[in-house]
Protein backbone atom coordinates (compact mmCIF):
# COMPACT_ATOMS: atom_id res chain seq x y z
CA UNK A 1 0.00 0.00 0.00
CA UNK A 2 1.09 3.04 -1.35
CA UNK A 3 2.02 6.26 1.47
CA UNK A 4 -0.19 8.88 1.68
CA UNK A 5 0.60 11.54 -0.65
CA UNK A 6 -0.58 15.42 0.28
CA UNK A 7 -3.91 15.68 0.03
CA UNK A 8 -5.62 19.56 -0.03
CA UNK A 9 -9.22 18.77 0.66
CA UNK A 10 -8.02 16.97 4.29
CA UNK A 11 -6.32 20.94 5.32
CA UNK A 12 -7.75 21.87 8.45
CA UNK A 13 -7.57 25.60 9.44
CA UNK A 14 -6.99 27.28 12.88
CA UNK A 15 -7.46 30.87 12.22
CA UNK A 16 -5.76 33.41 14.91
CA UNK A 17 -7.39 35.47 17.50
CA UNK A 18 -5.07 38.08 17.60
CA UNK A 19 -5.09 39.15 13.62
CA UNK A 20 -2.64 41.93 13.29
CA UNK A 21 -2.77 45.51 11.89
CA UNK A 22 -2.21 46.70 8.71
CA UNK A 23 0.35 48.62 7.68
CA UNK A 24 0.96 51.67 5.40
CA UNK A 25 2.27 49.88 2.37
CA UNK A 26 4.32 52.85 2.08
CA UNK A 27 5.86 51.64 5.24
CA UNK A 28 6.91 47.92 4.06
CA UNK A 29 10.07 46.42 4.39
CA UNK A 30 10.71 43.84 1.77
CA UNK A 31 10.55 40.32 3.91
CA UNK A 32 10.04 41.72 7.72
CA UNK A 33 6.26 41.70 7.91
CA UNK A 34 4.59 38.73 8.09
CA UNK A 35 0.56 37.83 7.89
CA UNK A 36 -1.47 35.74 10.52
CA UNK A 37 -0.88 32.22 9.09
CA UNK A 38 1.27 30.43 7.81
CA UNK A 39 1.02 26.58 6.10
CA UNK A 40 2.27 23.61 7.69
CA UNK A 41 2.79 19.61 6.29
CA UNK A 42 5.14 17.29 8.11
CA UNK A 43 6.43 14.15 6.38
CA UNK A 44 7.77 10.67 8.06
CA UNK A 45 9.27 8.18 5.54
CA UNK A 46 6.71 5.36 7.60
CA UNK A 47 3.55 7.48 7.56
CA UNK A 48 3.83 9.79 4.66
CA UNK A 49 2.52 13.25 4.46
CA UNK A 50 0.04 14.27 7.05
CA UNK A 51 -3.09 16.28 6.84
CA UNK A 52 -1.85 20.32 5.75
CA UNK A 53 -2.66 22.76 8.54
CA UNK A 54 -3.10 26.29 8.28
CA UNK A 55 -2.51 27.72 11.47
CA UNK A 56 -1.27 31.04 13.28
CA UNK A 57 1.47 32.54 12.09
CA UNK A 58 4.93 31.69 14.63
CA UNK A 59 7.97 29.45 15.57
CA UNK A 60 8.54 26.11 14.55
CA UNK A 61 9.48 23.49 17.10
CA UNK A 62 12.82 22.03 15.60
CA UNK A 63 15.02 19.34 17.15
CA UNK A 64 18.51 20.62 17.77
CA UNK A 65 19.88 17.54 16.01
CA UNK A 66 17.72 17.74 12.69
CA UNK A 67 19.21 18.06 9.53
CA UNK A 68 18.23 21.20 8.25
CA UNK A 69 19.93 22.87 11.45
CA UNK A 70 23.40 20.82 10.92
CA UNK A 71 23.58 20.10 7.03
CA UNK A 72 21.56 22.93 5.50
CA UNK A 73 19.02 20.06 4.15
CA UNK A 74 16.63 23.36 2.94
CA UNK A 75 15.13 24.32 -0.35
CA UNK A 76 12.64 27.17 -0.89
CA UNK A 77 10.80 29.46 -3.65
CA UNK A 78 9.93 32.75 -3.86
CA UNK A 79 6.44 33.95 -5.13
CA UNK A 80 3.97 36.41 -5.28
CA UNK A 81 0.37 37.22 -5.45
CA UNK A 82 -0.85 40.08 -7.06
CA UNK A 83 -4.68 41.89 -6.62
CA UNK A 84 -6.18 42.98 -9.51
CA UNK A 85 -8.03 45.82 -9.96
CA UNK A 86 -11.38 44.16 -9.97
CA UNK A 87 -10.44 42.53 -7.09
CA UNK A 88 -8.87 39.13 -8.43
CA UNK A 89 -6.14 37.75 -6.79
CA UNK A 90 -3.46 36.27 -8.99
CA UNK A 91 -0.32 34.01 -8.84
CA UNK A 92 2.22 34.30 -11.84
CA UNK A 93 3.00 31.16 -13.30
CA UNK A 94 2.73 29.11 -9.88
CA UNK A 95 3.32 25.73 -11.93
CA UNK A 96 7.12 26.59 -12.42
CA UNK A 97 8.10 27.64 -8.97
CA UNK A 98 6.74 23.71 -7.78
CA UNK A 99 8.56 22.38 -10.79
CA UNK A 100 12.04 23.73 -9.40
CA UNK A 101 11.53 23.10 -6.04
CA UNK A 102 10.60 19.67 -6.79
CA UNK A 103 13.68 19.53 -8.80
CA UNK A 104 15.69 21.34 -6.01
CA UNK A 105 14.34 19.12 -3.16
CA UNK A 106 15.41 15.82 -4.98
CA UNK A 107 18.93 17.12 -5.24
CA UNK A 108 18.99 16.76 -1.55
CA UNK A 109 16.89 14.02 -0.85
CA UNK A 110 14.04 15.24 0.61
CA UNK A 111 10.87 13.22 -0.12
CA UNK A 112 8.47 13.91 -3.35
CA UNK A 113 5.20 16.02 -3.35
CA UNK A 114 2.65 16.78 -5.20
CA UNK A 115 2.93 19.77 -6.73
CA UNK A 116 -0.55 20.04 -7.59
CA UNK A 117 -1.77 19.55 -4.28
CA UNK A 118 0.69 21.47 -2.56
CA UNK A 119 -0.50 24.58 -4.81
CA UNK A 120 -3.90 24.22 -3.78
CA UNK A 121 -2.79 24.66 0.03
CA UNK A 122 -1.08 27.77 -0.67
CA UNK A 123 -3.76 29.04 -2.59
CA UNK A 124 -5.99 28.51 0.58
CA UNK A 125 -3.27 30.13 2.28
CA UNK A 126 -3.62 33.26 0.41
CA UNK A 127 -7.36 33.02 0.59
CA UNK A 128 -7.16 32.79 4.46
CA UNK A 129 -5.05 36.34 4.54
CA UNK A 130 -6.15 37.93 1.56
CA UNK A 131 -6.14 41.40 4.01
CA UNK A 132 -3.23 41.62 3.68
CA UNK A 133 -2.73 42.00 -0.32
CA UNK A 134 -1.97 45.92 -1.15
CA UNK A 135 -4.00 47.38 -3.62
CA UNK A 136 -1.31 49.82 -5.05
CA UNK A 137 0.37 48.83 -8.56
CA UNK A 138 3.95 47.42 -7.87
CA UNK A 139 2.33 45.96 -4.50
CA UNK A 140 1.92 42.41 -3.68
CA UNK A 141 2.24 39.54 -1.49
CA UNK A 142 5.26 37.78 -1.59
CA UNK A 143 5.08 33.91 -1.46
CA UNK A 144 7.77 31.75 0.70
CA UNK A 145 7.17 28.47 1.06
CA UNK A 146 10.07 26.16 2.38
CA UNK A 147 10.99 22.59 2.40
CA UNK A 148 13.36 21.11 5.24
CA UNK A 149 14.71 18.03 6.76
CA UNK A 150 13.56 17.88 10.42
CA UNK A 151 14.81 14.20 11.20
CA UNK A 152 16.99 14.14 14.29
CA UNK A 153 20.01 12.49 12.61
CA UNK A 154 23.48 13.42 12.82
CA UNK A 155 24.35 10.64 10.66
CA UNK A 156 24.97 12.17 6.96
CA UNK A 157 22.54 9.89 4.96
CA UNK A 158 19.20 11.34 4.23
CA UNK A 159 16.57 13.17 6.59
CA UNK A 160 13.04 10.50 6.76
CA UNK A 161 11.35 13.72 8.25
CA UNK A 162 10.52 16.43 6.33
CA UNK A 163 8.98 19.54 6.66
CA UNK A 164 6.91 21.55 3.93
CA UNK A 165 5.63 25.19 5.24
CA UNK A 166 5.02 28.97 3.84
CA UNK A 167 4.49 32.21 4.76
CA UNK A 168 3.35 35.63 3.61
CA UNK A 169 4.75 38.98 3.43
CA UNK A 170 3.08 42.12 2.20
CA UNK A 171 5.98 43.93 0.16
CA UNK A 172 6.45 47.03 -2.22
CA UNK A 173 9.37 47.40 -4.85
CA UNK A 174 12.12 45.98 -4.27
CA UNK A 175 14.86 48.37 -5.95
CA UNK A 176 13.32 51.19 -6.66
CA UNK A 177 16.29 52.96 -8.21
CA UNK A 178 19.22 51.83 -10.50
CA UNK A 179 21.62 49.82 -8.99
CA UNK A 180 25.57 49.93 -8.75
CA UNK A 181 27.29 46.38 -9.28
CA UNK A 182 30.88 45.28 -8.10
CA UNK A 183 32.27 43.03 -10.07
CA UNK A 184 33.79 40.16 -8.08
CA UNK A 185 36.87 38.57 -9.76
CA UNK A 186 37.99 36.86 -6.37
CA UNK A 187 34.69 34.71 -5.37
CA UNK A 188 32.26 32.76 -6.80
CA UNK A 189 28.47 32.09 -6.29
CA UNK A 190 28.73 28.86 -8.39
CA UNK A 191 30.82 26.54 -10.39
CA UNK A 192 30.65 23.57 -13.00
CA UNK A 193 29.44 20.49 -11.10
CA UNK A 194 27.69 22.33 -8.34
CA UNK A 195 24.92 23.24 -7.40
CA UNK A 196 24.17 26.73 -8.32
CA UNK A 197 20.71 25.64 -10.72
CA UNK A 198 19.32 24.60 -7.89
CA UNK A 199 17.61 26.93 -5.25
CA UNK A 200 19.30 25.65 -2.05
CA UNK A 201 19.67 27.41 1.09
CA UNK A 202 22.92 26.40 1.09
CA UNK A 203 23.85 28.63 -2.14
CA UNK A 204 23.26 31.81 -0.10
CA UNK A 205 25.02 31.84 2.95
CA UNK A 206 28.61 32.12 1.55
CA UNK A 207 27.38 34.99 -0.39
CA UNK A 208 26.60 37.13 2.54
CA UNK A 209 29.57 38.20 3.50
CA UNK A 210 31.20 39.07 0.62
CA UNK A 211 27.78 41.01 -0.79
CA UNK A 212 28.22 42.96 2.90
CA UNK A 213 31.45 44.36 2.10
CA UNK A 214 30.93 45.17 -1.58
CA UNK A 215 27.49 47.48 0.00
CA UNK A 216 30.33 48.55 2.88
CA UNK A 217 32.22 50.31 -0.58
CA UNK A 218 29.14 51.83 -2.12
CA UNK A 219 27.82 49.55 -4.38
CA UNK A 220 24.72 47.28 -4.07
CA UNK A 221 25.15 43.87 -5.45
CA UNK A 222 28.21 41.52 -6.81
CA UNK A 223 28.17 41.04 -10.53
CA UNK A 224 29.08 37.07 -9.98
CA UNK A 225 31.84 36.27 -12.81
CA UNK A 226 33.63 32.70 -13.31
CA UNK A 227 36.50 31.24 -14.35
CA UNK A 228 39.81 32.95 -16.23
CA UNK A 229 37.51 34.67 -18.77
CA UNK A 230 35.61 36.39 -16.32
CA UNK A 231 32.87 34.86 -17.54
CA UNK A 232 29.12 36.89 -16.85
CA UNK A 233 27.19 34.82 -14.75
CA UNK A 234 24.31 36.61 -12.24
CA UNK A 235 24.15 39.60 -10.06
CA UNK A 236 23.19 39.18 -6.02
CA UNK A 237 20.76 37.20 -6.01
CA UNK A 238 19.08 37.49 -9.72
CA UNK A 239 19.80 36.99 -13.42
CA UNK A 240 21.38 39.21 -14.93
CA UNK A 241 20.57 40.47 -18.72
CA UNK A 242 22.14 42.85 -21.38
CA UNK A 243 20.75 44.64 -24.26
CA UNK A 244 23.66 45.60 -26.38
CA UNK A 245 24.46 45.76 -29.94
CA UNK A 246 27.02 43.06 -30.05
CA UNK A 247 30.02 42.37 -32.25
CA UNK A 248 28.07 41.22 -35.81
CA UNK A 249 26.32 44.48 -35.50
CA UNK A 250 23.00 43.06 -34.20
CA UNK A 251 20.78 44.12 -31.60
CA UNK A 252 20.79 41.11 -29.05
CA UNK A 253 19.02 40.11 -25.45
CA UNK A 254 21.35 38.06 -23.77
CA UNK A 255 21.72 36.50 -21.05
CA UNK A 256 23.93 33.51 -19.64
CA UNK A 257 22.44 30.22 -20.40
CA UNK A 258 20.82 27.14 -18.09
CA UNK A 259 24.21 25.55 -17.86
CA UNK A 260 24.36 24.03 -14.27
CA UNK A 261 25.59 26.94 -13.47
CA UNK A 262 22.58 29.70 -13.44
CA UNK A 263 19.47 29.21 -11.32
CA UNK A 264 16.53 28.62 -14.10
CA UNK A 265 14.55 32.00 -12.62
CA UNK A 266 11.06 32.14 -13.23
CA UNK A 267 11.09 36.22 -13.97
CA UNK A 268 14.11 35.10 -16.63
CA UNK A 269 12.05 32.89 -18.63
CA UNK A 270 8.95 35.03 -18.68
CA UNK A 271 11.44 37.85 -20.48
CA UNK A 272 12.87 35.86 -22.88
CA UNK A 273 9.57 34.33 -23.99
CA UNK A 274 8.01 37.89 -23.77
CA UNK A 275 11.55 39.64 -26.08
CA UNK A 276 10.72 36.52 -28.33
CA UNK A 277 7.42 37.07 -29.12
CA UNK A 278 8.09 40.51 -30.36
CA UNK A 279 10.71 39.07 -32.88
CA UNK A 280 12.20 42.93 -32.65
CA UNK A 281 15.80 41.86 -32.01
CA UNK A 282 17.90 39.07 -31.30
CA UNK A 283 17.34 36.63 -28.23
CA UNK A 284 19.81 34.69 -26.89
CA UNK A 285 21.02 33.05 -23.95
CA UNK A 286 24.70 32.13 -24.06
CA UNK A 287 28.50 32.97 -22.39
CA UNK A 288 29.73 36.21 -22.43
CA UNK A 289 32.82 37.51 -20.64
CA UNK A 290 32.90 41.02 -18.53
CA UNK A 291 35.96 41.77 -21.26
CA UNK A 292 33.46 41.98 -23.88
CA UNK A 293 30.76 44.09 -21.83
CA UNK A 294 34.04 46.21 -21.11
CA UNK A 295 34.60 46.33 -25.07
CA UNK A 296 31.09 46.84 -25.56
CA UNK A 297 30.83 50.39 -23.42
CA UNK A 298 33.95 51.50 -24.82
CA UNK A 299 32.59 50.98 -28.28
CA UNK A 300 29.34 52.64 -27.33
CA UNK A 301 27.28 49.65 -27.90
CA UNK A 302 25.86 48.96 -24.91
CA UNK A 303 21.99 49.97 -24.47
CA UNK A 304 21.00 48.46 -21.21
CA UNK A 305 21.91 46.10 -18.62
CA UNK A 306 19.62 44.50 -15.73
CA UNK A 307 18.95 41.92 -13.12
CA UNK A 308 15.36 40.00 -13.39
CA UNK A 309 13.52 37.96 -10.55
CA UNK A 310 11.19 37.88 -8.50
CA UNK A 311 11.57 40.16 -5.54
CA UNK A 312 12.89 43.20 -8.03
CA UNK A 313 10.82 42.03 -11.11
CA UNK A 314 13.60 44.38 -12.94
CA UNK A 315 16.32 46.40 -11.95
CA UNK A 316 18.51 49.05 -14.41
CA UNK A 317 22.10 48.79 -13.90
CA UNK A 318 23.75 52.51 -13.95
CA UNK A 319 27.57 51.36 -12.74
CA UNK A 320 29.74 48.55 -13.01
CA UNK A 321 32.96 48.22 -10.97
CA UNK A 322 35.58 46.03 -12.46
CA UNK A 323 39.30 45.56 -11.97
CA UNK A 324 39.34 48.76 -9.92
CA UNK A 325 37.67 50.90 -12.90
CA UNK A 326 33.81 52.01 -13.27
CA UNK A 327 32.00 51.89 -15.75
CA UNK A 328 28.88 53.63 -16.35
CA UNK A 329 26.22 51.70 -18.09
CA UNK A 330 23.44 53.65 -19.95
CA UNK A 331 20.17 53.76 -18.57
CA UNK A 332 17.85 55.96 -20.63
CA UNK A 333 20.01 58.60 -22.45
CA UNK A 334 16.53 60.61 -23.02
CA UNK A 335 15.73 60.84 -19.22
CA UNK A 336 18.75 61.46 -17.18
CA UNK A 337 16.83 60.85 -13.94
CA UNK A 338 15.08 57.34 -15.15
CA UNK A 339 14.85 54.26 -12.94
CA UNK A 340 14.47 52.02 -15.67
CA UNK A 341 16.10 51.59 -19.11
CA UNK A 342 13.48 51.86 -22.36
CA UNK A 343 13.80 47.94 -22.81
CA UNK A 344 13.94 47.52 -19.27
CA UNK A 345 11.24 49.26 -18.43
CA UNK A 346 8.56 47.66 -21.48
CA UNK A 347 9.54 44.46 -19.81
CA UNK A 348 8.73 45.13 -16.84
CA UNK A 349 5.32 47.20 -17.85
CA UNK A 350 4.05 44.31 -19.62
CA UNK A 351 4.81 41.52 -16.91
CA UNK A 352 2.74 43.76 -14.12
CA UNK A 353 -0.20 43.93 -16.95
CA UNK A 354 -0.05 40.18 -16.73
CA UNK A 355 0.48 40.21 -13.11
CA UNK A 356 -2.50 42.38 -12.36
CA UNK A 357 -4.39 40.95 -14.66
CA UNK A 358 -4.78 44.14 -17.33
CA UNK A 359 -3.19 41.65 -19.91
CA UNK A 360 -4.66 38.14 -19.92
CA UNK A 361 -2.69 35.49 -20.17
CA UNK A 362 -2.13 31.78 -19.12
CA UNK A 363 0.84 32.96 -17.01
CA UNK A 364 -1.82 34.83 -14.21
CA UNK A 365 -3.70 31.97 -12.21
CA UNK A 366 -6.25 33.27 -10.40
CA UNK A 367 -6.03 31.93 -6.67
Amino acid sequence: MSLPTIDASKLTKTLTTAPKELLDPKKLNFGKNFTDHMLCIKFTEENGWEAPEIKPYGPLQIDPAAFVLNYSVETFEGMKAYKASDGTINLFRPNKNMERLATSSQRIMLPEFDQEQFLQCIKELVKTDERFIPDQHGYSLYIRPNFIGTEPNLNLQYSREALLYVYLSPVGPYFPRTVKLYANTEEVRAWPGGVGNFKLGGNYAPALRPAMDVVRKGYDQILWLLGDDHYVTEVGTMNFLIFWINSEGEKELVTAPLDGIILPGVTRDSLLELARAWGEFKVSERRVTMPEVVQAIAEGRMLEAFGAGTACVVCSVSVVLYNGVEYQIPVDPSDPDAVFGPLTKRLRDELLDIQYGKKPSSWAVPV
